[in-house]
């Protein structure tokens, strides 16, 4: 299918020297050409308006203007022409290149493109700013290609900021701050005989309130509990929101919280629930698996350490929660809290999870695990809405009173 040319692209026939000025939010100034005038150049090479180019021309105007765009996005231009076997170029990759909207099948045609990047790698430039340095940092730590690396240091402009994972982090505080002082406990606040009554966390004798599911990752079982949670979700979300955005960080993290709930009334069934471990789990599982899969291309420093560190972290805060479930209940015949959410959490990030970290600035609908994954996943939901409707009655379950 051929993708025809705006009407008013060709219409127009211009050099970049007549169209440099600066454009509010996206245009460069004096000297680099914006993605409009480059757009507007491309056209002259399709007289006949089929929706194509071929790549000689479109390498013939890359060399010709390539020394004012921005070195990066010039690369993934000349691998897109050099990866190209069939001699031409479609309209519609080119404007999705332009406009950071980059298909898996245009991914597959730059990774396996018969042309090395040869200019020297984002990690060996000099002479950038704190905040700069800091945005390479990010792609680093998260990103294992250098294409990707470089793109994402090219288009990343901190709007919006990292506002989930920050936000998520200061009321799951607050909630923590204020039952400590209503409780005048702040150490182990889940021993508490009052700690049940709270509304937010999930008590399965109150499963019917369907905002459990959700709010108990306000409610924490102590400060040893919550300040592993918060480090964890800051030094790996806050990145990963950065690289990947609030949307896709924000439904791992979510689906990792209902998962966790969801797992606690299937498995667990006697037992309540609460902390932010689900989420946090699913991410930094998500994150650690993509490390490791993606091993030669991660770049970011002491890897190797980080992972071990991070996965001790992980299994110290399970085995606490393991203690704690089967350590002697404050308030009898109800247990502790249940460890079962953290796992809900793993299962989510390294299924779903991996998904959204491989592919960066990809449509996720191209991928055929993701709607594997998915399926999965909404499957899980509906069987356990329905196990939590019948399987209590059915199994004569006797469960602790409610608070």
């Amino acid at each position: 299918m051929s993708y025809l040319w705006p009407q008013r692209m060709r219409d127009s026939h211009f050099s970049l020297s007549e169209t440099r000025t600066t454009r509010p939010g996206k245009g460069r100034v004096n000297g680099e050409a914006t993605h409009e005038d480059l757009l507007l150049l491309v056209t002259q090479f399709d007289p006949d308006n089929t929706g194509y180019i071929s790549t000689e021309k479109f390498r013939s105007l890359l060399q010709r203007h390539g020394s004012e765009l921005d070195p990066h996005k010039l690369e993934v231009l000349l691998a897109l022409a050099d990866s190209n076997s069939e001699g031409r170029i479609c309209y519609q990759d080119f404007v999705n290149l332009m406009s950071n909207k980059r298909s898996n099948s245009f991914r597959q045609a730059i990774l396996q493109g018969n042309r090395r990047l040869c200019s020297k790698a984002l990690l060996e430039e000099t002479g950038l700013s704190l905040s700069q340095r800091l945005i390479r940092h990010v792609a680093y730590e998260t990103l294992p290609r250098e294409i990707d690396r470089k793109w994402y240091y090219d288009s990343y402009t901190c709007c919006p900021p990292p506002w989930f994972m920050i936000t998520i982090t200061i009321v799951e505080v607050a909630f923590f701050l204020y039952n400590g002082v209503v409780l005048d406990r702040f150490v182990l606040q889940v021993s508490h005989p009052l700690y049940l009554k709270n509304a937010l966390l999930y008590h399965p004798q109150l499963r019917a309130q369907a905002w459990r599911y959700l709010t108990y990752i306000f409610m924490h079982a102590g400060i040893e509990h919550l300040g592993l949670n918060v480090v964890l979700q800051l030094l790996v979300g806050v990145p990963l929101e950065m690289v990947h955005g609030a949307a896709r960080i924000s439904f791992v993290y979510v689906a990792g919280v209902v998962a966790g709930s969801l797992a606690v009334s299937v498995a667990d069934m006697r037992a309540p629930v609460v902390g932010s471990s689900g989420g946090v789990y699913a991410l930094v599982s998500a994150h650690l698996a993509n490390i490791v899969m993606n091993w030669s291309g991660m770049k970011c420093q002491f890897k190797l350490l980080r992972m071990a560190v991070a996965l001790i972290c992980m299994s110290f805060e399970f085995g606490r929660a393991v203690w704690l479930r089967f350590h002697p209940s404050a308030y009898p015949p109800c247990p502790h809290p249940s460890f079962m959410a953290h796992l809900g959490g793993v299962m989510v990030g390294i299924t779903l999870g991996v998904i959204i970290l491989r592919n960066y600035e990809q449509r996720l609908q191209d991928q055929t695990l993701w709607w594997i994954f998915l399926s999965i996943y909404v499957i899980f939901v509906l069987f356990a809405i329905f196990w939590n409707i019948f399987a209590y009655s059915l199994l004569d379950l006797k469960l602790p009173p409610p608070p």
